[in-house]
């Protein structure tokens, strides 16, 4: 019997050490190793093979995955790279295992982003194709004008990174603040949306990711509970079924028969349902364990 093979990025990544784009960011700097030997990108493994990063061996794991909601403090910066910058989100929360951020949330914004040793669960959240729901609470530096709401809500082109915005949902909480939903994760897209209609961020942050709300206070984290997790694979799962008929339609001009005889769930009955209020804090679940990594407690 033949031996399994699995590409190199995606042996990275279920092994907990990283995603697969930032697997491949290491192989391509020559930091990893099979049997001792620089690999080429795209080199497949097979389970007797020893791979390495940074002379460090890596093996995979049979421990259940860790997925944690962090509630991230202003001045943060969402990287792995602890060696470069010393304010990193790994430090910071100093978690016995080895995680890592799904996604960024910019050094001068707070709130929720998701940690993790599950590298394959990296992609299907990101993608952008996949339209997966990202609420913030904005505040600028002057009076908000309908104007700015609709321009906002109708997509705006940035001429830096020759892209155009999706519409999206904006609505005003008072003067001065607004909350927004995206479904693109386009760097730092909302300073640059504000920017273009010459309005300052002053305060950003995120309150939501797909089902997951904000609720532990800042610099804290939680696990997520067996009810968000079972929710958010089955939002992970029809977005995957979407995304492979797109592919499947743009490629052969028909959606595949495997696709087609897959239905696709209601996604709106895993919405959360809009908040009552505008106010973003939220008293915490006495079922969800909050715990606090922060060294210099």
């Amino acid at each position: 019997m033949e031996e399994k093979l699995t590409r190199l990025n995606k042996y990275l990544s279920e092994a907990g050490f990283c995603s697969r784009r930032e697997g491949d960011k290491l192989i391509d700097a020559g930091r990893v190793t099979i049997n001792g030997v620089v690999p080429e990108m795209g080199t497949k493994v097979s389970p007797t093979d020893i791979v390495a990063v940074d002379g460090e061996v890596i093996k995979k794991s049979n421990e259940k995955p860790v997925y944690l909601a962090f509630n991230k403090p202003v001045g943060i910066v969402c990287t792995t790279d602890t060696s470069v910058e010393k304010d990193n989100i790994i430090d910071y929360i100093n978690y016995p295992k080895r995680i890592f951020p799904i996604g960024r949330l910019d050094k001068l914004s707070d709130g929720l982003i998701f940690m993790t040793d599950d590298g394959d669960i990296v992609n299907k959240i990101l993608r952008g194709s996949n339209n997966h729901d990202k609420e913030y609470i904005v505040t600028v530096d002057k009076p908000i004008s309908q104007t700015f709401i609709n321009r906002m809500s109708n997509g705006i082109y940035l001429e830096d990174l020759d892209k155009s915005t999706k519409k999206c949902s904006v609505k005003k909480i008072d003067s001065h603040t607004f909350r927004i939903i995206l479904t693109q994760g386009l760097n730092r897209q909302i300073r640059r949306m504000c920017e273009y209609l010459t309005y300052e961020v002053t305060s950003l942050r995120r309150v939501r990711i797909m089902n997951i709300k904000l609720d532990v206070p800042v610099g804290e984290y939680r696990e997520f509970t067996e009810k968000e997790l079972k929710t958010l694979h089955l939002l992970l799962e029809d977005s995957t079924k979407i995304y492979e008929e797109e592919t499947a339609k743009a490629s052969t001009g028909r959606a595949s028969k495997a696709v087609r005889e897959k239905p696709i769930r209601d996604r709106s009955i895993y919405k959360e349902q809009p908040n009552k209020e505008d106010s973003v804090s939220e008293r915490p679940n006495r079922e969800r364990p909050i715990r606090n990594r922060r060294k210099d407690d």
